[in-house]
């Protein structure tokens, strides 16, 4: 640079700084003035260029690069130009250019493989960026988008080989990205967006593992990868990252989940999963009327990021708490279509069966496989109408109906099972039928990884067809599965034999069996620090105050033994429910009440002191 001017030198170096400090538009204009001032110098309009492209000034762009004429930039300008089209998604014009290109720079095949993975070409784009990496080594933003490439192509367990090995590799060489986990979690280590940071691709990877474990239902799996990536303020989080944090902790967290999806929504551009999120989580919790206003107030992302089939499911959806009924209609129409589909999926495999071509068989398996995907959420929704309506014979008919196409999978399996359950009377062993595989097929891995409602359901259909012996074992084993769990972590909750006494505890309540029913109900909490809290409490405090009205009616009378049982045990719950909220999961905080469970347990045992007296 010594040959220039000073100023100029000084302009360049200017320049320099704001591109890499991602000041684009200050660079552009920067540049802008160099290439004014020294026409004949095209390293300057290359510059200028990359800077309107970076700033997202895509015309301004194309016509910087369409006065570069330098011979020996030849290829830069073709990059140039492929980068500028690709940003403006016109891939076809990508690819033209891409063929004119001297094809053995690596540049070009990484290029090559992004255009096919935009096109949906995952398999192409796959063994592009495997030659890349081949040629270029174990460089993190390959592995990452042949990691995505798998994912895509829904190879699930190469993608995730390759995503372990890159975070493996990241720790060995980004070493100062991991020391988080090593500090107190009280005062977790928080790290800066840096070029670093980008340049190792270590958040991309995380995230795309966290996409991998909720795939596959790993949820819990899924929370702790989240949670492993290095952490950043607030304002720091990537978009991806915040919509995941949204969606993972929904469950515990709704409002902050549902104000970190509508800042996603209101600060363009953000992952195209966003706006389907928001709306099906809206459904989730029952806010209809909020996922209406943002479809209609968002038209144009309707057709962006919703497939007809998503956005014909969201309007039955969103109908139910309205009009039930055309709900229903509407859901049976999009079931008709989807049964029409897997008949004809299903007689394609059966010509492919006839033929012994395994290319075609497998195709057409998947193809099945995929639709029963797509079905089950329009059956369950549609179902659920009936449910809410207490009436499990009809959603007995509709799931029997499905069942030539829908009887293997799991979560058929288990609706049908709770349909049986609800339906009780002579329907217990047929939910027995269907529940007990469910605890048979945990094998090894034990009990507490069923469902808690799964193996209470299960306890109280053994009971009530005269199987205690069964009922009993299942009790005992999570009763040592938990023991063993406290051992390796104390601090722990496991709730898996408070729920299931709590449900059994509950079924003796509803059948005036209040005696064995209360004392299951009171056990069931114990040890109090463990087991107390907003969920427990809220089905304890429902069958003591069946109990309380059953008493002040002269339909049940409290014994002695009974109680001081009673007594004692909310005076134990007042003394370990201090500063303990009512608010169970799912519930908004601002209906938060300031009573604690202590308060609570209080006032129950006022209102029994007067009934005795």
């Amino acid at each position: 640079m010594g040959q220039f001017p000073k100023s100029r030198a000084a302009l360049s170096l200017l320049g320099y700084c704001y591109y890499h400090v991602e000041e684009y538009a200050q660079a552009a204009g920067i540049y802008e003035r160099l290439v004014r001032n020294c026409p004949t110098i095209d390293e300057y309009r290359i510059y200028h260029a990359q800077s309107l492209l970076k700033a997202g000034s895509f015309p301004d762009a194309t016509k910087a690069v369409s006065k570069i004429k330098s011979p020996q930039l030849t290829q830069r300008i073709s990059m140039l130009k492929i980068h500028i089209n690709y940003e403006q998604e016109e891939y076809e014009a990508c690819s033209t250019l891409l063929d004119s290109c001297l094809q053995d720079d690596p540049d070009i095949s990484i290029a090559s493989a992004a255009v096919a993975f935009k096109e949906g070409d995952f398999d192409k784009a796959l063994n592009m960026y495997l030659d890349a990496l081949d040629t270029l080594g174990n460089q993190p933003d390959l592995i990452y988008n042949a990691a995505l490439c798998h994912y895509k192509l829904e190879d699930y367990d190469n993608a995730l080989k390759l995503v372990e090995d890159l975070i493996e590799h990241s720790k060995q060489d980004y070493p100062e990205f991991f020391h988080g986990s090593e500090l107190s979690i009280h005062a977790p280590r928080n790290y800066e967006n840096s070029s670093l940071l980008m340049e190792s691709f270590i958040i991309e990877t995380f995230n795309l593992k966290v996409a991998i474990e909720y795939t596959r239902n790993c949820i819990e799996e899924a929370k702790t990868t989240l949670g492993d990536m290095p952490q950043r303020k607030e304002h720091d989080v990537d978009p991806i990252s915040l919509h995941n944090q949204a969606l993972l902790h929904m469950d515990t967290d709704a409002t902050s989940g549902f104000e970190k999806l509508n800042f996603l929504l209101s600060n363009p551009p953000f992952p195209a999963e966003t706006f389907s999120t928001l709306l099906l989580q809206y459904c989730n919790y029952g806010y209809f009327d909020l996922a209406a206003d943002i479809l209609a107030e968002n038209v144009q992302l309707t057709f962006t990021f919703l497939t007809q089939d998503l956005y014909e499911f969201l309007d039955a959806l969103i109908m139910i708490s309205t009009s039930p009924e055309e709900s229903y209609q509407k859901f049976e129409v999009l079931s008709t279509k989807h049964i029409e589909k897997l008949r004809k999926i299903t007689k394609d495999i059966s010509e492919a069966n006839a033929t012994r071509n395994k290319l075609p068989i497998q195709t057409a398996i998947k193809a099945l496989d995929d639709e029963i995907e797509s079905y089950m959420p329009i059956l369950m929704a549609q179902s659920k109408i009936y449910w809410e309506q207490a009436q499990y014979g009809m959603v007995e008919k509709l799931f029997r109906r499905s069942a030539e196409f829908c009887g293997d999978h799991d979560i058929w399996k288990l609706n049908v099972a709770h349909v049986f359950f609800m339906q009780q009377g002579n329907k217990f062993k047929d939910a027995i039928s269907y529940y007990a595989p469910f605890v048979k097929k945990a094998g090894e891995k034990g009990m507490l990884n069923v469902p808690a409602n799964v193996l209470a359901n299960l306890c109280v259909s053994y009971i009530m067809t005269n199987q205690n012996e069964e009922a009993e074992e299942i009790m005992k084993q999570i009763e040592r599965e938990e023991d063993l769990k406290r051992k390796s972590n104390s601090k722990q909750q496991i709730f898996h034999s408070c729920i299931v006494n709590l449900v059994i505890g509950t079924l003796y309540c509803e059948k005036k069996n209040f005696e064995f029913g209360i004392s299951r109900i009171c056990k069931s909490i114990e040890p109090y620090e463990k087991k107390l809290c907003a969920d427990t409490w809220l089905y304890t405090k429902r069958c003591l105050l069946a109990l309380a009205e059953n008493i002040s009616k002269h339909l049940f009378i409290l014994n002695e033994g009974m109680r001081q049982e009673v007594f004692s045990f909310l005076k134990d719950i007042e003394q370990n429910g201090k500063g303990l909220p009512t608010l169970v999961s799912g519930q908004d905080n601002a209906q938060h009440s300031k009573v604690d469970i202590a308060q609570e347990a209080r006032n129950l045992l006022d209102l029994f002191i007067k009934f005795i007296e």
